[in-house]
């Protein structure tokens, strides 16, 4: 910042009209902060009046279903939300790649929009969770403790659960709000239409909608 403008707009300052009296109290304050500013660093100047910008936002279109892409975010973290949802793929699709762990999660996403499901990502994962053969989400009701024993794995799917919420990712399934393992075609599936086939998983909703390409 140069010293000269900012003495500059200080010396227009003492041409306002006034009284004589509060114009020689101004000129006084006008003077000691001229003082202050003379003794501060330019940097430090240029500190206190430039305008800060906020973090660019990764937007959706720059974001990639890659190994690399998910490496390069921060360690994610967040509240209960955040946290059930990060379980929920840790459990349902920690072993599958980095977009079918996007699609699980898009799917539980999508359940939260849908007037059919609760309103939360903890409610939506929970729905049935004590009823036999009621549970959405097998790991739910199978008998087994929920254990994370693979931290590393864990970190990668709170990353995913992350830009899910956040919004930087949608549409890969078309709207699903249902899917099942590849390994097995249980009797609901058709009634509803498929939407993607991604990694292991195939996806499905109500309605009529395009089957789209396998991937």
């Amino acid at each position: 910042m140069n010293r000269f403008l900012i003495a500059a707009a200080m010396a227009v300052s003492f041409c306002l009209p006034g009284n004589a009296f509060a114009d020689a109290k101004l000129k006084d304050l006008f003077q000691r902060e001229q003082t202050t500013l003379n003794s501060l660093p330019d940097r430090h100047l240029k500190s206190m009046l430039s305008v800060s910008k906020p973090r660019a936002r990764v937007r959706p279109e720059a974001m990639a279903y890659t190994q690399s892409w998910l490496d390069s975010q921060p360690e994610a973290q967040g509240d209960e939300q955040w946290r059930c949802l990060a379980e929920a793929l840790y459990f349902e699709a920690r072993g599958e790649t980095v977009k079918g762990q996007f699609a699980v999660a898009e799917v539980i996403m999508n359940r939260v929009k849908s007037a059919r499901f609760p309103t939360t990502p903890c409610a939506v994962i929970k729905q049935g969770t004590g009823r036999r053969f009621q549970c959405q989400f097998t790991y739910t009701c199978d008998g087994y403790k929920d254990v994370i024993a693979e931290p590393d794995a864990f970190r990668q799917v709170a990353k995913v659960a992350r830009a899910v919420i956040d919004g930087l990712s949608g549409g890969i399934t078309n709207g699903a709000t249902y899917y099942h393992n590849t390994s097995v075609r249980p009797s609901w599936s058709r009634r509803f239409t498929q939407t993607a086939r991604i990694g292991v998983h195939v996806f499905y909703r109500n309605g009529n909608y395009v089957t789209a390409s396998n991937e």
